[in-house]
């Protein structure tokens, strides 16, 4: 979306033609694949600006997306919530039906947020979604999504950041199996073939 602002009208024309050609909608991110058991979903504020920018917000955030995703049947095996955006992996999902959660996520957290800070504006993008294809995938996109504060810059290590799962993780499943599950599925090369 940003790197969009940046094209000339003529290569906007262009990308967006593309984007159709391939059935893919002209500005939001396409949402392929729908039977998928896992998936990766990423939600960003409204041009990266941080209005999750509080321990509070994150914990309020964190607890309606449990809320709504647990009562819609969706298991959420990580997340992690940062000032400007957030990662989830989830399973059990209906894609049709994400729209609609996050709606009710987001629509409510908007208005307060905004009378909060007394602003009016967007404060969400469109989610993305991402199916997750192997079981290599799945463990580094845990390890991704741990490693996140620190990848942004908002924490020194994993463990410094309290609205992440991987605390959830070293309870019950311990530093070993963290550590191990670091070694076997790093994420240096996340997002360049790996998932292949």
């Amino acid at each position: 979306m940003y790197e969009y602002r940046k094209l000339t009208p003529e290569q906007r024309v262009e990308l967006v033609k593309e984007r159709l050609a391939k059935g893919f909608p002209p500005h939001s991110p396409p949402h392929p694949v729908q039977d998928a058991q896992f998936y990766h979903i990423t939600v960003g504020c409204f041009e990266h600006q941080a209005r999750i920018n509080t321990q509070e917000r994150r914990h309020q955030i964190l607890d309606l997306i449990f809320d709504k995703f647990i009562s819609d049947g969706i298991e959420i095996d990580a997340w992690v919530i940062l000032p400007n955006h957030y990662h989830l992996l989830v399973r059990n999902i209906n894609t049709l039906r994400l729209s609609t959660l996050f709606r009710f996520i987001h629509g409510p957290l908007s208005r307060q947020w905004n009378l909060e800070d007394n602003i009016t504006g967007k404060v969400w993008c469109s989610f993305s979604d991402r199916a997750i294809r192997s079981e290599r995938h799945y463990y580094t996109t845990i390890n991704y999504i741990h490693y996140n504060p620190v990848k942004h810059g908002w924490a020194k290590s994993p463990y410094d950041w309290s609205a992440s799962s991987v605390h959830w993780y070293l309870e019950y499943q311990g530093r070993e199996w963290l550590r191990s599950t670091w070694v076997e599925y790093p994420v240096k090369d996340y997002g360049k073939g790996w998932d292949d």
